[in-house]
């Protein structure tokens, strides 16, 4: 696979290394075979990060033309329009059947190509009254992590970079693959496309008691009820004062949180095992094969404007089995 990463003169620094790093480390850790990541710029000439680093083994526009996925990681802060070598390198590749990832500020010039209209998308929260304002036919979600039509994708801001490398990871190599890569990188394995940008409030580290533990018990026992309930139980705490709670810690719901566990777990045994579906959904806490395969689709139907990132999730009320 050739992944072609663009640079420009005077891009942060951070930027361009979150994304060589999810990919880099997949060659340095052998984790597929084939897999070539490069820095390309218009020209082909060495360019200077805002820290001062100077990157000089750089492609040209003909290799990227050539890539199977070609990211574009960032976008100067004035918003400049692409140039034309740059839409060509974009267009040639989609064509040819490659993926165009458009990071943070990165969607704008994706977004002049034309292959984001009708289309929803996302970019640092920012900017996203600017995304839509000048591309109005984008219909920007301007609180999700990422958004992927499979052939486009899009993501927020600086580190939601991670994210959407990972998700690209996992969808091409598996799931044990982008897990090997997070733990190296001391990163979250996983954040749903869908999850907001922030939280109002500071997220609060975990504790041993409360919270923290309850989680640690949930992800050991997926295969049992697991209500909001039961957790609030498992907490000593209220059902209100622990989701609240939950809330500020994750980000989410305890009972999103629940079902987006259960399909991690079950996409990664149906990867790493030979067991039956109905094992499996049992195993995850799905009530039967049926119910889990009501749930398991991490892509939609694109045609129908519903981005491919966004899982099929049900939200669950405080007395039921979450995802079950």
């Amino acid at each position: 696979m050739r992944i072609a990463v663009h640079a420009f003169e005077g891009m942060s620094l951070f930027h361009l290394a979150s994304t060589l790093l999810v990919f880099g480390e997949v060659t340095r850790l052998g984790l597929a075979q084939d897999w070539t990541c490069r820095i390309w710029t218009a020209d082909g000439a060495p360019v200077r990060a805002a820290e001062g680093g100077v990157f000089d083994e750089v492609r040209g526009p003909e290799w990227a033309a050539r890539a199977d996925l070609v990211v574009l990681p960032s976008w100067p802060g004035d918003l400049p329009e692409p140039g034309e070598d740059l839409r060509h390198v974009v267009l040639s590749a989609h064509r040819r059947g490659g993926t165009i990832a458009g990071l943070c500020l990165g969607a704008f010039p994706l977004a002049a190509t034309g292959l984001l209209d009708g289309r929803s998308a996302t970019t640092h929260w920012l900017h996203a009254e600017s995304l839509t304002s000048r591309y109005p036919k984008v219909q920007v979600m301007a609180n999700a992590l990422y958004v992927d039509h499979g052939d486009v994708l899009t993501s927020a801001g600086t580190a939601a970079a991670l994210d959407a490398c990972l998700h690209i990871v996992r969808k091409k190599i598996g799931v044990e693959a982008a897990s090997s890569i997070a733990r190296r990188a001391v990163i979250a394995p996983h954040r749903d496309g869908d999850q907001a940008q922030y939280v109002d409030r500071p997220v609060p580290a975990y504790k041993p008691e409360g919270v923290g533990a309850t989680v640690e018990w949930a992800l050991t026992n997926l295969d049992q009820l697991l209500s909001v309930r039961d957790l609030a139980a498992h907490a000593h705490m209220s059902v209100r004062n622990f989701s609240r709670r939950f809330a500020e810690a994750t980000g989410t719901t305890p009972a999103r949180w629940v079902l987006l566990q259960r399909l991690d777990e079950a996409r990664r045994l149906l990867e790493t095992t030979p067991w039956s579906m109905e094992r499996i959904a049992r195993t995850c806490g799905f009530a039967s094969a049926v119910t889990f395969r009501q749930n398991r689709h991490p892509v939609l139907d694109h045609a129908d404007g519903v981005p491919r990132a966004i899982c099929r999730v049900g939200m669950v009320g405080a007395g039921s089995g979450c995802g079950r």
